[in-house]
């Protein structure tokens, strides 16, 4: 029996990591919509990240490791007066911007929020741009942190497009750390071959598993696993700018890489498939495409396939309000994906496992029309048997034109209906909604909510002066983008 022997000639790196660092490097923005939707999103994510800071299951998570630790040039946490070192202040950010799942989403082949990213562009953006002043340069602008999101918004989006990480088992976020590497390392100053090593290394580190967003499992994880994502990027990136080795074959090594190990679900998958189904597929090049069709959450801190549901839920609400106990079913309309992602049933344990469900997320709005953070709470699920009753009644089918709709590049809906039977036989109209607020085919009304929406959580932080002065710094798109990032986050401290 003769051993096999590895050929030990090192590889060129992977074409695909080549592709995301030529881009990071490279390209250059000259959409006008992506950079006003960049603008647009910066605004959207800080407010979310103030709006968590009002609940102590998010909050007891922020700040030092160590109580009292100083850092020289401590990247702050907004809304706190936290100056951390730039890989806990990226967890702390990108904690708080998706603690109450109200940030930015993309839907595709796989599903995410490329905003979880601001958390590692922030924090080290801020951190350079202290220590470049400390030592008589110039700060970063906050035109080198709306690149950022959109190069991040970029790689995550692209990604997600043709390639189900979640069929595999794996969480979206494994994406977010890929872009925070990639978009950091460059904010650092990498060369090609040390952004090369910093994301060969964010391919090879062990990537989380979906368990914390599914039944019975479903946990307050999900609510920081992007913060821990995006933290990540920034170490991996600072471990390469120290000169760190790379990994070329990191996805396409036999047996030891990336798409062997984690990309086919079993040993049989693996052999069945050819080596070309088993590698990512691009559906387009890397631009700015992903900014310019992101998806807001304007109207519900929702995860986003309910978010047309919680809409014809309010629609519905002034019909069923007096009638909630004659109510025999209520037939809920959806797509596959939602089916797949958080439709359940039985007892819901936590926040984070009832804005996941997406029985829960119609039912409060049928019931109290209108869905806030604060719906989800324990105390407030306790005090309202209504929500359950409700549950209990509904019925949820697909639809295949949504379906369809859902995956078409053309349309990109997320379509949802409702419609309520009594027990005297008579029944409301069915509801639909095929595109959410926030959806690119809604951008004017969307914009003009978003703000008011920013407006409402800059107040639930900052003084009246000050939330004035915030909101008009983001409204104007040349000054903004020429305001050094270390001011910025002075104007976002406690």
């Amino acid at each position: 029996m003769s051993a096999t022997v590895e050929t030990n000639v090192r590889p060129d790196y992977d074409d695909e990591l080549q592709k995301i660092a030529d881009y990071v490097l490279g390209y250059r923005i000259n959409s006008s919509e992506a950079w006003d939707t960049a603008r647009n999103c910066l605004m959207d994510t800080l407010g979310c990240g103030l709006l968590a800071l009002r609940f102590p299951e998010c909050t007891k998570h922020l700040g030092p490791l160590v109580e009292g630790t100083r850092v020289p040039n401590g990247a702050r946490v907004p809304g706190t007066s936290f100056r951390l070192d730039p890989v806990k202040a990226a967890w702390d950010i990108g904690a708080i911007i998706r603690w109450l799942d109200y940030n930015d989403t993309w839907l595709a082949a796989e599903w995410g929020h490329p905003s979880d990213n601001l958390g590692g562009i922030l924090a080290v953006a801020d951190h350079l741009s202290q220590k470049k002043l400390a030592e008589g340069g110039q700060p970063l602008s906050m035109r080198d942190v709306l690149e950022a999101m959109i190069m991040a918004h970029e790689i995550q989006g692209v990604l997600a497009l043709d390639n189900s990480f979640n069929r595999v088992g794996l969480d979206h976020v494994v994406l977010v750390k890929v872009a925070t590497t990639a978009v950091t390392a460059k904010m650092m100053g990498a060369n090609r071959e040390q952004l090369l090593s910093a994301l060969s290394h964010a391919w090879v580190d062990g990537q989380s598993l979906r368990t914390y967003r599914h039944a019975p499992n479903a946990g307050s994880r999900k609510s920081w696993a992007a913060g821990d994502a995006t933290s990540r990027g920034v170490r991996l990136a600072d471990i390469a700018m120290r000169g760190e080795m790379g990994i070329p074959g990191a996805l396409t090594a036999p047996q030891w890489g990336f798409y062997d190990v984690l990309f086919s679900q079993t040993n049989k998958d693996l052999a069945l498939k050819p080596e070309s189904a088993r590698r990512f597929s691009f559906q387009r090049d890397f631009g700015s495409y992903v900014m310019e069709h992101i998806l807001f959450k304007i109207s519900f801190p929702a995860e986003f396939h309910a978010q047309t549901a919680c809409e014809a839920a309010v629609t519905l609400h002034p019909q069923v309000n007096d009638r909630l106990g004659d109510i025999s079913r209520i037939v809920l309309t959806t797509h596959d994906s939602a089916i797949r992602i958080i439709s359940k049933s039985g007892a819901l344990a936590n926040p984070a496992d009832r804005d996941h469900c997406l029985q829960y997320m119609t039912a409060v709005p049928l019931a109290f029309g209108d869905l806030v953070a604060e719906h989800y709470e324990d105390d407030f699920h306790a005090s309202h048997p209504i929500i359950d009753q409700l549950r209990d009644r509904m019925e949820v089918v697909e639809d295949e034109n949504y379906s369809r709709d859902y995956h078409d590049p053309e349309k990109r809906s997320i379509a949802n209906a409702i419609q309520v039977f009594f027990n005297d036989g008579s029944a409301t109209d069915k509801v639909a909604v095929e595109y959410p607020i926030g959806h690119r085919r809604r951008r004017e009304e969307s914009i003009r909510e978003l703000e008011k929406k920013f407006r409402r959580n800059l107040a639930t932080r900052f003084p009246h002066g000050r939330s004035d002065e915030i909101f008009e710094l983001c409204k104007a798109p040349a000054r903004l983008e020429a305001y050094p990032v270390n001011k910025f986050m002075d104007l976002l401290m406690i």
